[in-house]
């Protein structure tokens, strides 16, 4: 006799398993007992007659075959979301989770503002913005959607650019009347500067010192950009910074902005079955128009 399908809600805890990577925070999502958890995940193993986890101290690590089960139960569940969103007439009103993936600097001074227009106008559509001192992991599903430097290089995802950006650099006038005067891009050797952590850069992309041509004196190193405006402000040091990372209150100012500077790209990415979301591509599109509306907060005229 032949084993039973599986059940889609044991689909379901596999699925929560393999994107929290422990037991207690896959129950925590799921609002049950940890025990509940390993029951399902071993009732799903003993249906398919294979190991889906590697189990150790660290947590719960996809098998090969549990990589082989992980896009056909997110297929599961992109298809009953959308028919559930279909059936409820969300079709018609967008409702529902979003989970966005933001820098941490730009979610909290630029995107979690406007956020309050978008919920006005979307009155059952919740979001959790994930602001995060590193970029959000996509294809673990710790987010819908996310806006990187680096877009996704395997998998399915929708891509686009979102903007660019300058970064430039800023002083705090104290800290420039008290040392060399800058009149071009050589005099920035002399000087100081804060920067991040050199190996706990999120992305390749984050090392812009690099358009230096020098190797810069580190004062003070931090994972955080806020914190380097900060740093830079009570005259620690030089800093690179897009203009909407600078607060607007005269504590850093910029440095030879026009003629020196970096340039990066944000992509806006989200994995293909979500994008299919009406509510998923709701929050797409704000993201979209909050950037195309306000080219000053990524460069300086």
């Amino acid at each position: 006799m032949s084993n039973p399908l599986p059940e889609w809600t044991d689909l379901r805890f596999f699925l929560e398993l393999a994107r929290a990577g422990t037991l207690s925070a896959a129950s925590r999502r799921l609002a049950v007992e940890h025990t509940t958890v390993a029951r399902r995940i071993d009732r799903l193993e003993e249906q398919l007659n294979t190991t889906l986890f590697d189990r150790s101290r660290e947590g719960y690590q996809l098998t090969e075959m549990g990589q082989a089960l992980l896009p056909h139960a997110e297929a599961m569940e992109s298809a009953l979301t959308a028919a559930k969103d279909e059936l409820t007439g969300a079709q018609v009103s967008v409702r529902g989770l979003v989970r966005v993936g933001v820098p941490e600097i730009f979610g909290s001074r630029i995107v979690a503002p406007a956020l309050a227009q978008l919920l006005k106008v979307h009155p059952e559509l919740n979001i959790d913005l994930l602001l995060l001192p590193r970029f959000a992991n996509l294809a673990n599903r710790e987010a819908d959607l996310g806006i990187t430097l680096d877009p996704p290089n395997t998998g399915r995802y929708v891509v686009t650019r979102l903007a660019s950006f300058r970064m430039y650099v800023y002083g705090a006038p104290s800290y420039l009347s008290q040392h060399p005067v800058i009149q071009q891009h050589a005099d920035l050797q002399q000087h100081d500067f804060v920067d991040y952590v050199q190996d706990r850069l999120a992305s390749s992309g984050l090392n812009y010192m690099n358009e230096l041509g020098f190797t810069p004196r580190r004062r003070l190193c931090c994972t955080s950009m806020a914190a380097q405006c900060e740093a830079a402000a009570q005259g620690l040091g030089l800093i690179f910074a897009p203009p909407y990372a600078v607060p607007d209150d005269g504590r850093l100012v910029p440095v030879l902005h026009h003629s020196f500077y970096a340039e990066r790209n944000f992509c806006l990415a989200a994995p293909s079955d979500l994008y299919r979301l009406r509510r998923v591509r709701t929050v797409w599109n704000f993201l979209r128009e909050l950037a195309d509306s306000h080219p000053r907060m990524f460069a300086l005229e």
